[in-house]
């Protein structure tokens, strides 16, 4: 064991989706402080949504992301339709699959190819990896193009989409437009077929822990917008239960919120989806992921590109089958009459669950408004991670080597910074 002191700084994480920093020391082989600083301003959006009319949540909601405006908008519009006792019917629901496959399809595709594997294969960045790999990194420019134009499709733009309303959409899509994607799906899925291997063949860290993952899971389906809350510790519960077991608190070096199980860390996102729901899955795409080597459920989150090249072939399939029954319907919503009440949503957003409470009063007014987003989830997740994956990879390494590994093991989580910063737990003492 080394009696060396070494004090790591690393002021901007690169290659994450916001404004981050890590705070690591370590004395006489051991790490003595290890902090994840959010440090990027709260931004209040539960404030904004109150005093809001329920028809401006869906509208305001995507803005808080500009990679998961889906979720966002999903969560919340599943919310009140559950309190207004509102069903949709079966259009809307798959419009609304076809919808999260869309926003799946590009982040995952972003994450894989620009931002995580520059990391797995030497490069400091995506433009230099580009010069040996460029046919890989236009195909994942490629996929999150596709993923882009499926949120438009129905959105109505790719980036804070304006075509999600309660009880439905806005507007249908035309047979033209759904005939011109599909083919462009179909085109591009040999592409994608090509990616689960290689994601597999990346030169992943070997790095097991115990980690109780969740998730939602659905009696029939892969989940995406609905569900009850799961866990690799046997936990099964209702959305309207969240707050019984998932508790948030502020730690003084983030304004991002920790949230913990039952006083525990815990996993949310691709990993912990497919740990969950692999038997979910279809057959052929079980058969092509048994076929990497890999094995789910996984302990290993360098694993978590693996499960992002699943979702991603999953997404696939899953609009492709979607859009080839496409029928324009009569109406793409039904109509909803606002009652009071506390509205309960919960969807899979890339990075994980995404749960929304919202209080609405007889006008279908907002009262107060709590958004729980998966970066939050994972925070605690991902300071614990570091701690137990740093010292089995060796505090004795050089200074560089441990940072490296340190930025890795972040970027590999895939957090969505600007999404935890939406509250600050703020007390004033006089």
């Amino acid at each position: 064991m080394s009696n060396k002191e070494i004090n790591i700084r690393v002021p901007v994480l690169a290659r994450v989706e916001g404004e981050g920093a890590l705070e690591l020391d370590i004395s006489h082989g051991k790490i003595d402080n290890l902090k994840l600083n959010i440090f990027e301003p709260p931004r209040l959006f539960e404030k904004f949504l109150e005093g809001r009319h329920f028809t401006e949540v869906s509208d305001i909601v995507a803005r808080i992301c500009g990679i998961c405006p889906v979720a966002y908008q999903m969560s919340a519009v599943h919310a009140f339709e559950d309190l207004f006792e509102v069903n949709p019917g079966p259009w809307v629901r798959d419009m609304r699959r076809l919808f999260y496959c869309g926003e799946w399809i590009e982040s995952h595709a972003l994450h894989i190819h620009l931002l995580a594997a520059p990391d797995f294969l030497g490069y400091e960045s995506a433009p230099a990896m580009a010069k040996d790999y460029p046919k890989e990194v236009r195909r994942g420019i490629e996929l999150q193009n596709v993923g882009n134009e499926i949120v438009k499709l129905l959105g109505g733009r790719s980036v804070h989409p304006v075509g999600v309303k309660v009880g439905g959409f806005y507007h249908a899509p035309s047979a033209s437009e759904v005939s011109e994607l599909l083919a462009k799906l179909k085109r591009l899925l040999p592409s994608v077929e090509e990616l689960l291997p290689w994601t597999a063949s990346l030169n992943l860290p070997q790095d097991e822990q115990d980690f109780t993952s969740v998730a939602l899971r659905h009696s029939s389906e892969y989940p995406m917008n609905e569900g009850r809350i799961d866990s690799s510790d046997g936990l099964n519960l209702g959305v309207k239960s969240f707050s019984q077991h998932f508790a948030e608190h502020h730690e003084p070096h983030s304004t991002a919120l920790h949230c913990l199980l039952d006083g525990k860390p815990y996993l949310v996102g691709p990993l912990a989806r497919v740990n969950l729901n692999f038997d979910r899955l279809p057959m052929d795409i079980k058969v092509a992921a048994l076929a990497t080597g890999i094995k789910f459920p996984s302990n290993n989150m360098f694993n978590s590109i693996v499960a992002r090249a699943i979702e991603i072939l999953f997404a696939f399939h899953q609009s492709i089958e979607i859009l080839d029954k496409y029928t324009q319907p009569q109406k793409p919503f039904v109509d909803v009459k606002a009652k009071a009440g506390i509205a309960y949503g919960c969807t899979e957003a890339p990075r994980g669950i995404l749960w929304h409470r919202y209080e609405v009063d007889n006008d279908g007014v907002i009262t107060q408004a709590r958004i729980v987003p998966p970066t939050s989830q994972n925070q605690a997740r991902m300071e614990e991670d570091l701690k137990n994956s740093l010292t089995n990879f060796g505090l004795d390494n050089a200074e560089e080597k441990i940072q490296f590994r340190a930025e890795q093991l972040i970027r590999n989580y895939d957090p969505c910074i600007s999404c935890a910063t939406h509250f600050l737990d703020l007390r004033i003492i006089r």
